[in-house]
């Protein structure tokens, strides 16, 4: 599972208005979330199902071999959520006798024919009828609804919506379209029998046997023969290209919506390389018959793992535009397939463990990017990950592994991914790469098609190295927190050594590797020290003189917080003279404040203009101002350059943007190219520099704009042109900011003053897209929320202001009461949603 996650500005909000209403009920007791308890092993689940689109209904038939996993027993116990139950019967060898049931409280309780003892099977089979409109369990900040089964403009009376059906397992929601035991530590060989209109294709778990056509209808039979977890279980259906691609022998499918089918590979191509690199990194081949991949509308979350049939959101769909600049998505597509081995291949337990699910896919997006993009990406990557779970105080006091959950849900959190991936890239390097894949491997042999927890990775990671472990899991598994650390450090003359303490400031020490890089005559050598479990620690190392410089963690690898500060000068020497990304990085943002003001700061983002990794010139084009003439002169020559000819168009797009704050019209000719532009970022800058420059180009050049899945900067740059000029065409696509006026107001009042203009804008205008837009983004977004009353205080109050405006609309032109109702009908369920 790969959650949607808000952007890091807004979240900050939520976040920091949260703290003290989760720390309010922090003493309280919560229930201990014991694992599963196991009276019955599933063996195969048959299924046959058919739906009806206008009902959003599905009948089924289910086939369920089980038998009693160590004591005997006579009962069958079943989830099943919002069902209708027809018939239960005991099936031998296709002969049905009737079997006594109870259903009440989503729990199907089946009595037996007999006792049956442990190895000895049965086959129960029931008749049903699924109602996902009928669920009663909610959804949460991880994956927003909870009923299961999804029938997306079933009727289709959305033109601009495809019909689609897909499922949504996890946590425990395959329930709401089969009885099962829908744990995580159920496993069970499936297979499906999907009857759909003809002129639809489907997707489930293995490989398609066999397709029957029964005049306008077919049946597809899909069959998995390999055991895997109950919320793995899949179905899609719609009106999908499926564009042909492999591994090896392995069919790899793309199932993509048609207008996006010429884009297919751009999008998913690398996907056959990733299972290579994956396979020989493991040691351990991609296990399972195929590998599809398929996109849902409305999806509830980010994506999702189904054993060989992942789904995404329809956010991974992307035009040359948005892929010549970056796939977005990329990182995701990884994500998804590695869980392949870490989550379908061996299951977490039990969600208290679910680290050795999503901690292992968070960080093979760090895997990925190391091979495929070189190690800056994947420090760069990483950095930004573990940096959302620092700015999030509170998930400081949350155990990676933990018991004590109010929901299931509250483990999927930048805990379990953010920091998990985190912790797991110290493991590789205290351990060392070979050591550490080895643990991996040994962990995937040992309990593959089973269930693992924290404690067999432990045990394998201690099975390979010979080092006992126990001191990392207690604290960075078994514990919360992170070090934060500040520094002081003193020169002695006579035993020309320099005393560095560290000093850790939490409640609880730990103890760790930590490289320190000590600068003598501007040339830092590299010490990697032991830091014990203690507040002080204090190490001497030898020197010429006073250092010009100490940078503890200069490797990047500690997850923690450090309070330091530098001078330009350091800053610059420190820039200049690292190795790692991330100190280097580092280093070039501490000058935030001192740009401008300082020489070595400018002589720091002249270097960092020429730094090989893009992110970092990214940066550097960020922190400029080029309408100071002393930054101009030094920098402006090898802006414009990398502006016309840098090879990533998102540099060439932060350069115009710095360019363009000079009013230059020197720069028009860049510009004006630009708007020209493949490149939805090179093209969004360059429309945006030259109306900064002539304003009246406006209405001529509004045909230009396009921000479909535009970045939230390109967002921002742009919002206040299109709403200013009343760019009707992109109404839709400003949603994801101007959903959040009130907040953006907080941090920056100017676009917060855009955003709510285009908001009002959107809630006077009859645009059905954009209304919904904004209520499935707040939607989304609620359980991010947290229980803090102002922030849901301030979305309902927003909600209302545009209901009072889409009344008046409808007063004024009830000849489109149709479209406005449906428009209204959103926005009160969306209040009613924040009650």
């Amino acid at each position: 599972m790969k959650k949607a996650i808000l952007s890091i500005a807004i979240l900050g909000i939520f976040f920091s208005a949260n703290v003290s209403a989760q720390t309010e009920t922090s003493g309280r007791e919560k229930a201990y979330r014991a694992t599963h308890t196991k009276v019955t092993e599933l063996k195969h689940t048959k299924l046959k199902v058919n739906f009806d689109y206008q009902k959003e209904q599905m009948g089924g038939e289910e086939w369920l071999t089980a038998t009693p996993y160590f004591y005997p027993t006579n009962e069958l116990t079943l989830d099943a959520k919002g069902m209708l139950i027809h018939e239960v019967a005991l099936d031998s060898n296709g002969k049905k006798s009737p079997l006594k049931y109870e259903y009440k409280d989503e729990i199907l309780k089946i009595t037996l024919d007999k006792t049956y003892q442990k190895n000895q099977e049965y086959t129960v089979y029931i008749k049903y009828t699924a109602r996902p409109n009928e669920v009663k369990q909610k959804g949460s900040m991880a994956i927003n609804d909870a009923k299961g089964l999804y029938f997306i403009n079933a009727q289709g009376q959305d033109p601009d919506m495809p019909t689609q059906i897909w499922t949504q397992g996890e946590t425990e929601s395959s329930s709401a379209w089969f009885p099962t035991i829908d744990k995580p530590n159920q496993k069970t060989t499936q297979e499906i029998y999907m009857t759909v209109p003809d002129k639809y294709v489907t997707l489930s778990n293995g490989i398609l046997k066999d397709s029957q056509k029964e005049g306008s209808l077919r049946t597809d039979h899909w069959v998995m023969d390999k055991r895997h977890s109950t919320y793995l279980f899949f179905m899609g259906v719609g009106e999908y290209a499926i564009v042909k691609d492999k591994w090896k022998n392995i069919p790899v499918d793309y199932y993509i919506e048609k207008e996006y089918e010429p884009y297919a590979k751009q999008i998913y191509g690398n996907t056959p390389e990733m299972m290579e690199f994956f396979s020989k990194k493991m040691g351990y081949d991609y296990p399972w018959a195929k590998y599809a991949q398929i996109s849902g509308r409305d999806y509830v979350s980010g994506a999702m793992e189904n054993t060989t049939a992942t789904l995404h959101g329809s956010d991974i769909l992307q035009k040359p535009g948005q892929l010549i600049d970056e796939n977005k998505w990329e990182d995701t597509i990884a994500h998804e397939l590695f869980h392949h081995w870490f989550g379908d291949l061996v299951t977490a337990e039990s969600w208290s463990n679910l680290t050795v699910n999503e901690s292992f896919a968070n960080y093979s997006e760090y895997l990925w990017n190391e091979y495929k993009y070189g190690k800056d990406q994947a420090d760069y990557h990483q950095m930004t990950d573990v940096n959302m779970y620092i700015h999030n105080p509170a998930d400081f006091k949350k155990d990676l592994v933990r018991f004590n959950y109010d929901s299931r849900e509250d483990v999927f959190d930048l805990v379990t991914y953010q920091k998990g991936g985190g912790i797991l890239h110290m493991l590789r390097n205290y351990l060392g790469d070979d050591a550490f894949f080895a643990g991996m491997n040994d962990y995937l042999k040992t309990n593959e098609y089973q269930n693992g927890e924290a404690h067999q990775l432990r045990l394998s990671f201690e099975k390979v190295s010979g080092k006992d472990l126990n001191w990392f899991f207690n604290q960075w598994y078994f514990g919360s927190g992170n070090p934060k650390l500040n520094y002081s450090f003193t020169f002695e003359p006579v035993k020309r050594q320099v005393a560095v303490t560290i000093n850790q400031t939490q409640d609880q020490p730990f103890e760790f590797p930590l490289a320190i890089d000590v600068y003598d005559n501007g040339k830092p050598k590299r010490y990697n020290v032991w830091v014990n479990a203690e507040a002080k620690n204090t190490f001497n190392f030898d020197v010429s003189k006073t250092p010009d410089l100490i940078n503890i963690n200069a490797d990047g690898i500690l997850v923690s917080e450090i309070t330091e500060t530098k001078t330009p000068e350091q800053n610059l020497m420190q820039f200049t003279s690292s190795k790692e990304f991330k100190s280097r990085y580092k280093a070039l943002a501490a000058i935030k404040d001192q740009v401008g003001k300082n020489p070595a700061a400018t002589k720091l983002l002249a270097a960092a203009l020429k730094d090989p990794y893009f992110r970092t010139r990214i940066k550097a084009l960020q922190l400029m101002d080029l309408s100071n003439a002393e930054q101009m002169k030094a920098l402006g020559a090898d802006v414009e350059k990398l502006a016309s000819n840098d090879p990533k168009t998102l540099v060439q797009a932060a350069a115009i943007t710095a360019l363009a704050k000079t009013k230059d019209k020197k720069y028009l000719p860049i510009f004006e190219k630009g708007v020209n532009a493949v490149s939805n970022a090179v093209k969004a800058t360059s429309l945006s520099a030259v109306l900064t420059i002539d304003p009246s180009k406006a209405n001529a050049l509004s045909d230009k704009i396009d921000l479909e899945g535009a970045s939230e900067e390109l967002l921002g740059q742009l919002l206040p042109v299109i709403v200013k000029n009343k760019v009707t065409s992109q109404m839709s696509n400003i949603t994801p900011l101007v959903a959040f006026y009130p907040f953006i107001k907080f941090q920056n009042p100017e676009l917060g003053k855009s955003a709510e203009e285009g908001y009002n804008w959107i809630m006077s205008s009859d645009n059905l897209k954009a209304t919904e837009n904004i209520t499935k983004i707040i939607s989304h977004a609620k359980g991010e929320m947290g229980d803090n009353p102002q922030v849901k205080m301030m979305i309902s109050q927003m909600l209302k202001d545009g209901l009072s405006k889409k009344m008046e609309l409808l007063r004024q032109n009830p000849q489109n009461a149709a479209s406005i109702n449906k428009q209204i009908d959103a926005i009160n369920k969306a209040i009613e949603d924040f009650k």
